[in-house]
């Protein structure tokens, strides 16, 4: 057991020995914040026999503190309230460069641990593990990326979880990250670029979404789905910066006061064919996902906003005859971020999602008002925010209050 801790301690320990002679992590463009400047994205290392090669090492904790009341319109269920701490994101970060066009990007992680009463644990798992040829032809115009990669199904979706205002995203959005592609990362071939920042775009195909993660409109997964025939999903995304001056740079949503940018965006993707059953019942579907946004902001003032349609949702998975439909949500949400007040930034959010359109009973809302401290920008942070949600008749009948605390250490 000595031995084995000895050569745990060596390989860890090893990449930071032999690069030590040239090493980055402060963002030198980031403002001063209350505990100084914000880090970049990891802490790099660049051997001195190799320029072109480095290792990026990095860590992501989010915690958070929280108060839940449930409240049923059924008279007949109990009121339930509960107070929860757990680690919404714990996740180690790690890249590699090969050469000045290739590097690999990857994380291991353990969300939402001691999650809940039962203090669930959880388990770690791979996020991104995804080899970026970067301007194979010396242009900003062509990109790849191979494997686990994001394909951009919504912007807050495509966010890093560490640039996002809250961390738990709506619930639109994260129907739509598993409605196409397995979290939105299923192995994926895509290629992506952009022509002077003012146009971008992104085109992928790959391994479709785990019917098992994807829910009908009560709400059920899908554990008893049998899938016997799947395509791959493919679809594109294409966003556009018009006014000059105003083109995104960077694709986030803190944006710490600094610099201005308005972007629009819309795309499309398609899973053509999905053929199986559910219990007696014959699955058969085309699933489709529209998804456009609009971002903007200057300066302290950021918004955003994005609207989804999803084809051929599933009503009830547990019916003998199948019911598909179509299912619409949207959300908006802004910040002002207090440059001259400590970079206090209050922020809103409001989110409607009809669960399965053309029936009474699916509707759900949600509302958030909060605010963030970037103590050092998005490397250390701390917020507290107000969530009220409203479930209709058919998913729940209900209404939950939620009050957190949150906090987040970054580099």
């Amino acid at each position: 057991m000595k031995n084995y801790t000895k050569a745990m301690l060596v390989f860890i320990t090893l990449p930071f020995t032999q690069l030590s002679a040239s090493s980055t992590i402060i963002n030198q463009k980031s403002p001063d914040f209350l505990l100084g400047k914000e880090t970049d994205i990891n802490m790099k290392f660049i051997p001195d026999d190799a320029s072109d090669m480095w290792l990026k090492i990095g860590v992501r904790i989010q915690g958070t503190m929280e108060s839940k009341d449930t409240n049923y319109n059924d008279v007949t269920k109990v009121d339930t309230n509960l107070n929860d701490a757990y680690l919404r994101r714990v996740r180690f970060e790690i890249a590699a460069g090969f050469n000045k066009y290739a590097s690999f990007v990857m994380d291991v992680r353990n969300d939402k641990s001691n999650y809940g009463i039962e203090n669930v644990e959880g388990q770690f798992n791979v996020g991104d593990a995804y080899v970026k040829i970067k301007k194979p032809f010396d242009t900003s115009l062509l990109n790849f990326k191979i494997y686990r990669a994001k394909i951009d199904v919504s912007r807050t979706e495509t966010v890093k979880s560490a640039r996002v205002i809250a961390y738990d995203r709506p619930y639109v959005a994260d129907a739509a990250a598993q409605f196409i592609s397995f979290n939105r990362r299923g192995a994926n071939v895509q290629a992506y670029g952009d022509w002077n920042k003012k146009v971008h775009y992104q085109v992928a195909t790959g391994s479709a979404s785990n019917p098992d993660k994807v829910k009908d409109a009560l709400g059920n997964g899908g554990s008893s789905i049998d899938i016997t025939e799947q395509s791959f999903f493919f679809g594109g995304k294409l966003k556009l910066s018009p006014f000059d001056g105003w083109e995104e740079k960077i694709v986030t949503e803190s944006y710490m006061g600094q610099g201005k940018h308005f972007t629009l965006g819309a795309s499309y993707w398609a899973i053509p064919k999905m053929k199986g059953t559910i219990g007696t019942a014959v699955l058969d579907v085309k699933r489709s996902l529209i998804n456009a946004e609009i971002s903007g902001h200057y300066y302290g003032f950021m918004a955003q906003a994005e609207y989804f349609k999803f084809g051929d949702a599933i009503e009830d998975i547990s019916a003998s005859t199948l019911n598909a439909g179509t299912s619409t949500g949207w959300y908006a949400t802004s910040e002002y971020v207090f440059t001259d007040f400590y970079f206090v930034a209050p922020f809103i959010r409001y989110e409607s999602w009809d669960r399965f359109d053309n029936k009474n009973g699916y509707d759900v809302t949600s509302a958030i008002a909060g605010v963030n401290w970037y103590l050092r920008g998005n490397t250390t942070k701390v917020g507290l925010y107000y969530q009220q949600d409203s479930f209709d008749v058919n998913i729940g009948d209900k209404d939950v209050n939620i009050f957190r605390i949150t906090s987040q250490w970054f580099f």
